[in-house]
Formats: structure tokens, C-alpha cells, sequence
């Protein structure tokens, strides 16, 4: 871990998902070729009107699952403009550090929220899951801005999973759902299938904090030793 930054828009960005390279190399070809007149600010914008759209397509399962490819298309619109503004603004060389790091992160905690929400009415999950998985992810992200502003660090994926293969994974289940939306478990029975994955997130992000604030504790500690007390000076 690096010594904390001294300029508040400054930090690394580090992103090792399994999609990481394939993904850059594409986002860099779409960037390049994109007219002048979009910029990160109207990408910003389609990511969080796209999460607003799959909030409002699982909420509207409870009429017919066939808004399933509505989910599916708004979680492929979100990735273009969440992952394609900042790739515009390097490519371009517009950047904008803070503004584009504060912006970004808002509308990630917000989109998150509406997501969960349209996942909570659609009768998929039930609301006390969502509702932890909400805060589980509010608690991760919040270990991360801190440890962005303490370290200079600012880790976009854990274990080798990133936003990308989260959105996957997500379509993925949706797919499923659409067809049947309970699992059967051994002696549990029929458990909804989204219930079980949101269980199985909010594990996973949980173990994810704690690991990541241990880490970050620890080399902050070594980075940064206690200073000696004025008497142990004057004795020394």
C-alpha cells in the first residue's frame, strides 16, 4: 500500500477482475470513436437513468417475467456509460479527478439503491435480502472511499470479480429467474433463487470489508508509527 496522497484527486486505480484487459481494450475502441458532441457528463447520465430502468423492469416481474430482457438491456446500457465516461475523459484528455471520482461514486451509491429497491418489489427477493444487501454494499463501498483517501488506493474488484462480471452474473440469473424463480435446496426445499444469491453477496462482501479493512489498517500501522511522546524525546 502507498503513503497516503497529498493531493485529495490523486489516487491509484487498481483493477484485476477477470474481464479487466478485454474490457479496457474495448471501452478504449468505443471511446476513440464516439462523436464529439457525447461527453462523460451524458455517459454519467445514461448510467444512472439505465439503473433507474432495471430497478423499474424487476419491479414490473410481478406482471410477466418477459421484462427480464428489459433488465437485461438496461444492465448492458449501464455498463457503457458507467465504464465508458471515465475512459472518454482519459482518452480525450479531459479529465477531471475529483469532479469525475465524486460524480462516479454518487451515482454508483444511487443506482445501487434503485436496483435494489426494483429487486425488493419484484417478488425475486425478498425485501429484508435486498435490504442487507444494500447495506452490505454501502458498508464496502464506504471501506473503499476511505481507504482511496488514507492510502491513495482505489480498488475496483475483489477476488478477480469487478462491476462487469457482477452485471454478467446478474443477467445470468435473471435468464433464470424469468423461467423459474426458486431453487431447490436438500432439506430447505424450493428457496427463491435470488434470495439465495443475495445471501451469497452479502457473505461475500462482508468477508470482502473485512479483509480489505485489515489489510488496510495494517499498512496504514506500518506506514504510519506512532510518534514518540515528548518525554520519551527529552530522555532520549
Amino acid at each position: 500500500m502507498s503513503h497516503p496522497v497529498s493531493h485529495p484527486g490523486s489516487h491509484i486505480r487498481e483493477h484485476g477482475s477477470v474481464l479487466a484487459a478485454a474490457e479496457k481494450d474495448a471501452l478504449i475502441w468505443i471511446a476513440e470513436r464516439l462523436p464529439p458532441f457525447v461527453t462523460s457528463d451524458h455517459l454519467s447520465a445514461l448510467g444512472l437513468l439505465s439503473m433507474l430502468g432495471a430497478g423499474l423492469s424487476f419491479a414490473a416481474f410481478r406482471l410477466t417475467p418477459f421484462f427480464a430482457g428489459a433488465v437485461i438491456a438496461c444492465l448492458a446500457v449501464n455498463w457503457l456509460g458507467d465504464s465508458l465516461d471515465g475512459t472518454l475523459a482519459r482518452v480525450r484528455d479531459r479529465q477531471r479527478p475529483r469532479y469525475g471520482f465524486y460524480v462516479d461514486h454518487v451515482i454508483d451509491l444511487a443506482g445501487s439503491t434503485l436496483l435494489l429497491t426494483g429487486m425488493a418489489c419484484s417478488g425475486l427477493m425478498s425485501p429484508t435480502v435486498a435490504a442487507a444487501l444494500l447495506a452490505a454494499y454501502l458498508l464496502v463501498s464506504a471501506e473503499s472511499f476511505l481507504a482511496t483517501h488514507a492510502a491513495g488506493v482505489f480498488r475496483v474488484s475483489f477476488l478477480g470479480c469487478g462491476p462487469t462480471e457482477l452485471r454478467i452474473v446478474l443477467a445470468i440469473g435473471v435468464l433464470k429467474a424469468a423461467q423459474t424463480p426458486a431453487v431447490h435446496i436438500g432439506v430447505l426445499g424450493p428457496v427463491r433463487l435470488f434470495d439465495l444469491g443475495g445471501v451469497i453477496a452479502v457473505t461475500g462482501l462482508v468477508a470482502a470489508f473485512i479483509a480489505s479493512a485489515a489489510r488496510n489498517t495494517g499498512a496504514l500501522y506500518k506506514a504510519e508509527p506512532l510518534p514518540r511522546s515528548p518525554r520519551e524525546s527529552r530522555v532520549a
